[in-house]
């Protein structure tokens, strides 16, 4: 018999319908009846190709004596955090106020008088073990507490309550200058080039951030405390050759368990996916021409367009760890659909292509995880027609076809579907086929890039398609939403979704001044596209932004009513903050409109977070990002002839402009902010002034 959460269309919710625990989803009904009851909130958050939340979903959630415990005391509510990340934003810095850590699920207890949680964790096994209790105990606990423990539970509250709420009102503003940005270079720098953690994330915000600093080393000369350039690059060839990347059929996985790149938790992430094809284009234009670049962006666009597009032009969200190795198991098993023994490959591949995969990826007898093999390269260079013939072989026992004649494969929705099916190749692991608008418009932006940099067509188209499709679905009553479930729109979009669409139309906007690379049967301009973005931005500013204090909220006034706090994300994590990209967009259509009201916002909001980037360097690069498009910003004016020449060129913080009234000598118009230089009359002169726009003040 399946609980109310059959009825959601969140993949995560649907994972728990089955459950014997009565879950309810986050609505005022749920809420009331709480209160109501007097019962402690047991609020459960995840997604849906989390590992650990599908462990406590096969274990403590199946629980019957769990269920009736926490049915009789609690009021449980699970919530999909890529449906809410308001919500989950809370409650995550909420557990690490309490615990000092965090992560998925989120399991935390709130009162159900003013939704302020007393009690936090994350996975809790059914049984006492890893040095945790057993879930049965917890409730038990702190039910117990919550009924004898009045004036105590009130102060833990309060004073996670006031916590809260005092992250949220930042000190007073502090000074912003060029020291302050690089400061925030080297820390990302740092945080990209040392520290052995026990895992690798591919952490883009900060590698961002330094490869926009190599172009100061000149200014900088020898006093910068690390190589910048060697860092950038090796964080480039960590991804294109380690483990993290998919090698045979493409894509990156959402990181690595081990600090050599080697072993990954096999989850493939839309957002994670979309900003690496960004960084690795970036990297490429900015002189590092690493075949391995070329060729992991050019399978992850692959794998896009096989795996992750719906037939409707836009992109699902991600894909699952686990996969099944038979129908007939109970529990899928993590990466499953990705590893090889060494026994396979002796039957699948020749002995030339073995030993030519052995001199290029890590492969042994005795494997890297669990017995069998992770591929992961050894160096960097073009992979011979040998190997690159072995990994064809490896992609058709994968997916029963080979890559010539395989264009789309279908995703499996569910482990019902994924168990069912009949597959000619491996069971694949399960895909989350929601549409995400902030997710969609990372992938676009990375497409966009890689579009001009690799001059290809069907990158662009791809983009186009995932662009229009939001545009044409997600306003509903004149209102802007975060999701689509099969066609149908849901969630009011969030500072994230509006920050990352309108960088993704600037982007269109630059991609399409290009000629050659015209998607011709759509016939758009790029005016068409900078139009756009200035109109999601006036919604954007009218509905989220903070007029006391600056900044934009992660939500509308009346999509958050029943929220302890109003945040204004400024702190990364595994995608950029909506803040600052929200204010490097300020910047650019500054530029584009020349409406200066979009630079004194931005001014604005850079001096609503500058005491957190003074204080807090480490947690939000991307307003550094944003502070650089500020300080170094730069107009491009030049002929439809030369604007590939520039456009192709890394150059961090200038927008390309068309100009077809530039005087007969001159080859471009460039203009330092607000001021403008002479017309260059050679392309050598025009690209000694963009240099020096771009480090002036340095």
């Amino acid at each position: 018999m399946t609980n109310r959460l059959a009825q959601t269309q969140s993949l995560y919710l649907r994972k728990h319908a089955e459950n014997p625990i009565d879950w309810w989803f986050w609505c005022d009904e749920a809420l009331a009846k709480a209160k109501a009851e007097n019962k402690p909130i047991f609020l459960s958050i995840g997604y849906s190709s989390c590992h650990w939340c599908t462990v406590m979903e096969g274990e403590a959630f199946s629980d019957l004596a769990v269920a009736a415990y926490l049915n009789a005391n609690f009021l449980p509510i699970k919530v999909d955090r890529e449906e809410r990340p308001d919500i989950d934003s809370i409650y995550m810095q909420a557990l690490q106020m309490m615990t000092g850590q965090g992560g998925w699920p989120l399991n935390i207890f709130l009162a159900p008088e003013d939704l302020v949680p007393f009690y936090g964790g994350t996975y809790f096994p059914l049984e006492p073990r890893y040095g945790r209790p057993g879930f049965l105990q917890v409730l038990q606990a702190l039910r117990r507490y919550y009924d004898t423990e009045k004036q105590d539970l009130r102060s833990r509250q309060e004073a996670i309550l006031e916590a809260i709420q005092q992250a949220a009102i930042l000190p007073n503003t502090q000074p912003l200058n060029s020291a302050l940005l690089r400061q925030g270079i080297e820390t990302s720098t740092g945080i990209i080039t040392g520290g052995d953690y026990g895992t690798k994330f591919p952490m883009i915000p900060y590698a961002d951030l330094a490869l926009r600093g190599w172009r100061f080393l000149p200014v900088w000369k020898d006093n910068f405390r690390y190589n910048l350039p060697e860092s950038c690059t090796q964080r480039g060839i960590d991804l294109a050759l380690g483990g993290i990347y998919d090698h045979v059929g493409g894509g990156f996985h959402r990181y690595t368990v081990d600090p050599t790149w080697t072993v990954p938790h096999f989850e493939k992430m839309l957002y994670d996916n979309g900003q690496i094809v960004e960084y690795l284009a970036n990297l490429w234009s900015a002189g590092v021409k690493e075949p391995a670049f070329e060729r992991a962006i050019a399978l992850t666009v692959k794998w896009l367009q096989r795996e992750m597009t719906a037939p409707e032009g836009y992109f699902y969200a991600a894909q699952d760890a686990d996969s099944f190795i038979h129908p007939e198991e109970a529990e899928p098993e993590e990466g499953a659909f990705y590893v090889w023994s060494y026994s396979e490959l002796e039957n699948i591949l020749t002995s030339e292509e073995l030993t030519a995969i052995q001199a290029e990826f890590t492969v042994t007898p005795q494997g890297n995880f669990e017995g069998k093999n992770v591929l992961q390269r050894r160096q960097v260079g073009i992979l011979s027609e040998t190997v690159e013939s072995a990994l064809k072989k490896l992609f058709q026992v994968r997916y029963g076809s080979t890559v010539e004649e395989l264009e789309i494969f279908p995703p499996a929705r569910n482990n019902q579907e994924a168990k069912t099916q009949t597959w000619a190749g491996r069971i694949p692991a399960v895909t989350d086929t929601k549409m995400i608008v902030a997710w969609n418009s990372l992938m676009i932006s990375g497409l966009a890039r890689a579009a001009i940099v690799f001059q290809q067509n069907d990158y662009l188209d791809l983009a186009v398609r995932a662009a229009n499709f939001i545009l044409e679905n997600q306003w509903v009553d004149g209102r802007f939403h975060r999701l689509n479930y099969d066609g149908k729109a849901a969630v009011m979009a969030q500072s994230e979704d509006y920050a990352q669409f309108i960088k993704a139309l600037l982007d269109l906007h630059q991609a399409s001044l290009v000629e050659t690379l015209h998607v011709e049967t759509l016939h758009v301009t790029s005016l068409h596209w900078l139009e756009k973005a200035i109109a999601v931005q006036t919604e954007f500013d009218e509905l989220l932004w903070s007029v006391e204090l600056g900044g934009y909220f992660n939500t509308a006034k009346d999509a958050s009513q029943e929220l302890i706090i109003r945040e204004r994300s400024y702190m990364d994590n595994a995608t950029p903050a909506a803040n600052g990209v929200a204010i490097a967009n300020l910047v650019r259509l500054a530029l584009l409109t020349e409406d200066l009201t979009y630079l004194d916002r931005a001014e604005q909001g850079l001096q609503a977070f500058s005491s957190a980037m003074h204080q807090h360097p480490q947690a939000c690069p991307s307003l550094f990002t944003a502070f650089d498009w500020y300080s170094h910003c730069t107009t491009i004016r030049t002929s439809q002839q030369q604007i590939e020449t520039f456009l192709t060129q890394y150059l961090p913080a200038a927008v390309l402009t068309q100009a077809d009234n530039l005087p007969d000598s001159s080859v471009g118009l460039v203009c330092k902010g607000l001021t403008c230089l002479a017309p260059a009359e050679t392309l050598e002169k025009m690209q000694q002034q963009i240099q020096q726009s771009q480090m002036r003040g340095m």
